[in-house]
């Protein structure tokens, strides 16, 4: 069966760093844009950052500069570094994998950042 499964989720105070994991299986994982997501209390699941099979990637306008997100075919795992955190970056990280028609979700990482 298909698994994603997030890591390195936790509490951080403004301006502190963390990397998130997302390790994946049963997948052919180097065929897959993989994406991470994140949902605020209250509010609607946004997209934070995409990396392509070929390594393009894009990021939301509000996490670019500061986030960066990279891949390990070898590992199937996908990262997103995550510097000069905010308190507006709480939220439940979710990693996703898509292939055409076909899409898979991680059960998420909570990232909290506060004093």
């Amino acid at each position: 069966q298909v698994q994603l499964v997030e890591s390195g989720g936790g509490l951080v105070q403004p301006g502190g760093s963390l990397r998130l994991s997302c390790a994946a299986s049963g997948i052919i994982f180097s065929r897959y844009t993989m994406g991470w997501y994140r949902q605020a209390p209250g509010k609607q699941r946004e997209l934070v950052a995409t990396i392509t099979s070929g390594g393009s990637t894009r990021y939301a306008g509000s996490v670019k500069g500061r986030f960066t997100i990279s891949r390990d075919n070898g590992k199937n795992t996908v990262y997103l570094q995550m510097n000069s955190l905010k308190s507006e970056d709480t939220a439940d990280y979710y990693c996703n994998a898509d292939w055409w028609t076909t899409e898979y979700w991680g059960q998420g990482t909570q990232v909290t950042v506060s004093s």
